[in-house]
């Protein structure tokens, strides 16, 4: 006789499905990105340098003044763009030209510039070319002492530089006519005069075969490489 066992499992009962509709997550907003480090948001001041501040193109880039043509020299105005307002005429070169012009020559101070910066610069310039043609003529230098740089700067303030050779040998010429060059410079001069050419408006050239040079009183003999002071003033 046989005992009945147990009965056997029936399945597992399974959860029904969840039809009900989920609810979405929430989107954000669109929104501006953050700029990436080292770069900036158009108009705003670039980072891209350290330790600068510079201004990015913006909508209006082509309105504001470049580097470029920020004037040089003694008191550069402000909106120094043609056609901007308190800008000049021309373009930056012809600008620059007219004002070292103005510098060199005694001319009038060029419109927008400030004309005390502009003086000073002009004396500072005339009072460096006194000491550059010193280096050349050092014993014209020398027979003014300390009125040199005035007296060269009268002379020189409406004449634009040719190099400091040339301007001191302009000016001891001048000086000559006028019966005013210092005795101490006229074998200085009478040198150059029988060691190089110079006709005032070229450039010198050295001398070839003997030659004599006056100035002033003094007289000076060269021959090949000798040069002889036979008289001085």
């Amino acid at each position: 006789m046989t005992t009945p066992g147990p009965p056997a499992p029936g399945p597992l009962p399974t959860a029904a499905p969840n039809t009900a509709p989920s609810d979405p997550l929430p989107m954000a907003a669109p929104g501006p990105v953050p700029p990436m480090p080292g770069t900036a948001a158009p108009g705003s001041l670039s980072t891209a340098v350290p330790g600068t501040l510079r201004p990015t193109p913006g909508p209006d880039a082509d309105d504001r003044p470049s580097g470029d043509d920020a004037a040089v020299g003694a008191g550069a105005p402000e909106g120094d763009h043609a056609g901007q307002p308190g800008g000049g005429p021309g373009s930056l070169a012809e600008r620059q030209a007219a004002l070292v012009e103005a510098l060199t020559s005694q001319g009038s101070v060029p419109p927008g510039f400030d004309a005390f910066r502009f003086e000073a610069a002009r004396v500072a310039l005339l009072r460096k070319r006194a000491g550059e043609v010193s280096r050349q003529w050092p014993m014209l230098a020398a027979g003014f002492g300390d009125r040199w740089k005035r007296e060269f700067a009268e002379w020189a303030a409406a004449r634009p530089t040719q190099g400091s050779l040339r301007d001191g040998w302009d000016f001891a010429r001048e000086l000559v006519r006028q019966r005013a060059l210092p005795a101490i410079a006229a074998a200085e001069l009478a040198e150059r005069e029988a060691t190089v050419r110079y006709d005032g408006l070229s450039a010198p050239k050295p001398r070839r075969g003997p030659a004599v040079g006056v100035a002033a009183g003094a007289v000076v003999v060269r021959a090949g490489r000798k040069v002889w002071v036979v008289r001085r003033s």
